[in-house]
Formats: C-alpha cells, structure tokens, sequence
C-alpha cells in the first residue's frame, strides 16, 4: 500500500520524538557511564540528558542562521573567490584596496 503525502507528515512527529529519545538516551549512558567515574558526578536520568541537550543547543548554537540553514550565518564559500575577484581589478583598485587595509589594520 502507497502512502500519500499527508499520510507520510502523521509520521514525522513520532520519528522526531524517537530521535530525541535516543539521543537523550545516548547523552545519558555516556554520562552515567563515562563521566561519572571520571569526574565523580552524579548521574543523570532520560530527562536531565534532555535538558543536558537543549541547554547545550542553546548554549552553543547551531539554530538556523539568516540564510535557513543549520549553523548560522553565511557561507564563506559561496560565491566567487576572493582570488578571481583580486584578478579581475584594476591596478588602481588593487591599490585603493591595499591603502583601505592599512587602514584598517591601524597603518601597519
């Protein structure tokens, strides 16, 4: 039997809440099995590990950035290159561009 398409979207909050359950289970055996004898913490039950989790999310990043994707910010690699850019200027760009540098690096 062929599912349609919005027969396939009533699965996706079951797989998301799977997935975070073997996370936070993942999170919590290494906890309970790692850092607790190497630390002498306490350990940690499914939803501690959860929180563990969110709070390292927002503690160290990694929501969607302006662009919609995962890790923030813009690609530094997308578009031409710096170098073609350097080779497409004029000699008095190059110029103008090394003078605004010095500039900014304080005249060095």
């Amino acid at each position: 039997m062929r599912y349609g398409p919005k027969r396939r979207f009533i699965w996706i909050p079951f797989f998301v809440l799977l997935s975070a359950a073997m996370l936070s289970a993942a999170v919590m055996w290494l906890w309970n099995h790692v850092l607790v004898a190497v630390v002498q913490v306490r350990p940690v039950t499914i939803w501690q590990a959860a929180g563990l989790m969110l709070l390292c999310r927002l503690l160290f990043g990694n929501w969607p950035g302006r662009n919609g994707r995962w890790g923030g910010g813009h690609n530094r690699f997308a578009g031409p290159s710096w170098k073609a850019k350097w080779q497409q200027m004029s000699e008095e760009d190059k110029a103008r561009f090394r003078e605004q540098w010095r500039k900014r690096r304080g005249g060095i």
